[in-house]
């Protein structure tokens, strides 16, 4: 699959409310939203009706008919990055159609950034940033840990909401992200499937380059 472009200025803004709203971590190649009949969105459909059993994050059991908001708000493990996204008002346009593929920090990966971090950017003078950070997690498009895989053999990037590269990459066995300035990042839960995207649970929080 080809390099995600962010030409649409209306794909751009559904994708960023997305981003806010299903923080979790993880890999995928990509299922264009673009093309609605195209074999990934079929594939993604199909997923959602196969089953109502999810994975469990947070303790709670991730359902695919929900949307990627309404999983978040249950799962225990990530209730920074929803405060953060209820913050910058993007809880209803992560609840649009999408899909989405949102990289979600959990309350562990918040935790590594320096003390009163988190606190200096829920601030209202500061959500502009906060909303940077955010879009820098969402991709447009439906990306599995699959995708993700195969992404990383053929040395492809995803283009965030933000604009800035994610690169998927094989280290040890397992499927992580490269982020623009070269950190490494683990996926604690892939695959989380909603009804309007794809959630992976990762261990870091991303941050843009510029």
């Amino acid at each position: 699959m080809e390099p995600q472009t962010s030409t649409n200025k209306s794909m751009v803004v559904s994708a960023v409310v997305a981003l806010v709203v299903g923080m979790g971590g993880g890999y995928a190649i990509g299922h264009s939203m673009a093309k609605d009949d195209s074999p990934a969105s079929k594939q993604t459909t199909s997923m959602t009706t196969e089953s109502e059993d999810g994975v469990t994050v947070g303790g709670a059991k991730m359902v695919r008919s929900l949307d990627i908001v309404d999983n978040a708000v249950n799962a225990k493990n990530v209730t920074t990055v929803v405060a953060a996204v209820k913050a910058a008002g993007l809880v209803d346009t992560l609840k649009s159609a999408g899909p989405f593929t949102v990289f979600a920090p959990s309350n562990s990966a918040f935790e590594k950034l320096p003390a009163g971090t988190v606190d200096t950017l829920l601030k209202t003078e500061n959500l502009p940033t906060l909303t940077k950070i955010l879009t820098y997690h969402v991709v447009a498009g439906t990306y599995t840990s699959a995708d993700l895989t195969v992404m990383a053999g053929k040395g492809e990037t995803l283009t965030t909401v933000e604009g800035e590269m994610l690169t998927p990459v094989i280290e040890n066995n397992k499927v992580m992200l490269k982020d623009a300035k070269g950190i490494m990042v683990g996926i604690d839960t892939a695959d989380v499937i909603s009804s309007n995207g794809v959630t992976h649970v990762i261990d870091t929080v991303l941050t843009p380059a510029n």
